[in-house]
């Protein structure tokens, strides 16, 4: 969450020249501005963080002092919002080579991609992240420069510098780097391995060290892990409307709540995913609707996503009750409004889409069949009024707010309402299955 972090005060390391800091992320915002996913803070002379800056590079910077013990960025960019990162940094000190005393591996692959002209630790010198009676910090630094996004599994290792394998392997089948659980690891006196599992303790260390941390702000716990990845909207995609190219709307909680607040014209939301088998399903609250056709929900080819506007080229059920099948509108169903929840059923076998208003079904319509059909929410703001959608892709919160109480069939997944029998959430485990 854009304003969480978790911190803690350190003790007197077990060596403070070798360490391993190692996290599972998923980004949610790209560029505006610095994201740390790690820190210390003493004062504006003695930090240390290892994050993105506003560019979406990667920069390990230390301060110390009032001078740069280690400062380096990498020249490639990190924009993925739909998948999880594996950062793995293993740092010694006391090695000859001074580029080979910090080594950062992404999702198992050494990163060579050095710009500008670094600076490295010299030899034999302290780490202070691994310092003692330091401020800690994941997610921030000095309660600032929050990471936006999703987290898992985040892991610090007090005096070793240690491989990649120990926190990923990968997948014989599909050749993708997925994670693994770290075992017969020496995690030293600051070691911690933070596994979010407890909702109600989500700074709480797996390592038997106690080195639990405290929670700060509104992050919560998301079923979106490495192992399984959830759809949620994607603000890379930017649509066009009469040929003229559309921003994306605003984007908050993890990409799963839009924001519309272009006066007069439309705005898009897409989803991260769009299958062309399987059955899948989907809720989505608007906070502030008006019962008309300036917010929508529907489906559009990912043919058309890029060429032209997605409302007139979709399958769209509209406020006022309408809907709009390539271009041509027609009643539908029930109209809705603020506070309505709106379920969509696309199945990609049959070859139909069917929207619900709050669980009530509003009737089958046929797409066509093989193709890729991005699911989603389109409004226009009118004066100075900002419109805002909440969508449950099985993580069971509108925005910040849980269900009030999940229905069945949801294999894993949390909804308000009963899934219809042989939908499934859309996430990389049901596409494995049912897709």
């Amino acid at each position: 969450m854009a304003n969480s972090y978790l911190n803690r005060t350190t003790g007197s390391p077990t060596n403070s020249y070798k360490c391993t800091f190692s996290a599972w992320f998923k980004k949610s915002k790209t560029g505006g501005n610095n994201q740390q996913l790690i820190s210390e803070y003493t004062d504006s002379n003695n930090r240390t963080y290892i994050g993105f800056n506003s560019s979406n590079q990667f920069q390990f910077g230390s301060y110390q002092s009032s001078s740069w013990v280690n400062d380096f960025y990498f020249s490639r960019l990190f924009t993925d919002v739909s998948a999880f990162y594996n950062f793995v940094i293993a740092i010694d000190t006391t090695l000859s080579t001074a580029s080979d005393r910090v080594k950062i591996y992404i999702n198992g692959v050494l990163e060579t991609s050095v710009a500008g002209s670094p600076t490295y630790f010299s030899q034999n010198s302290s780490v202070a992240l691994n310092s003692a009676s330091k401020s800690l910090q994941i997610g921030a630094i000095n309660g600032s420069d929050n990471f936006d996004g999703y987290m898992s599994h985040v892991a610090f290792v007090d005096g070793q510098a240690l491989a990649p394998t120990v926190f990923g392997e990968t997948d014989s089948t599909s050749g993708i780097w997925k994670f693994k659980s770290p075992s017969g690891v020496t995690w030293g006196t600051n070691g911690f391995h933070l596994k979010f599992e407890n909702s109600g303790n989500l700074g709480l260390d797996s390592t038997g060290n106690s080195n639990t941390f405290t929670v700060n702000g509104n992050g919560r716990q998301a079923l979106d892990t490495p192992s399984n990845v959830h759809c949620t909207f994607n603000p890379l995609i930017i649509t066009s409307a009469g040929g003229v190219a559309v921003r994306t709307p605003g984007f908050q909680d993890g990409n799963t709540t839009a924001l519309f607040d272009d006066s007069g014209n439309n705005e898009f939301a897409l989803t991260t995913i769009a299958p062309s088998k399987g059955k899948w399903y989907a809720e989505f609250k608007w906070a502030n609707a008006t019962g008309n056709a300036a917010s929508t929900v529907g489906i559009v080819k990912s043919d058309f996503v890029l060429q032209t506007d997605v409302n007139d080229q979709g399958i769209v059920y509209k406020g006022d009750g309408n809907k709009v099948v390539n271009n041509s509108s027609s009643s539908y169903g029930a109209s809705w409004t603020t506070g309505d929840i709106i379920g969509i059923a696309l199945d990609c076998d049959s070859n139909t889409v069917n929207f619900y208003k709050n669980s009530v079904a509003q009737g089958s319509i046929s797409i066509d069949a093989d193709t890729n059909w991005y699911i989603f929410c389109s409004s226009y703001a009118l004066s100075s009024t900002t419109r805002s959608v909440n969508a449950n892709f099985g993580n069971g919160y509108f925005g910040t707010t849980a269900i009030s109480s999940a229905g069945s069939n949801g294999n894993g997944s949390l909804f308000e309402y009963d899934v219809p029998s042989g939908y499934y959430a859309l996430n990389t485990k049901n596409i494995n299955t049912y897709g």
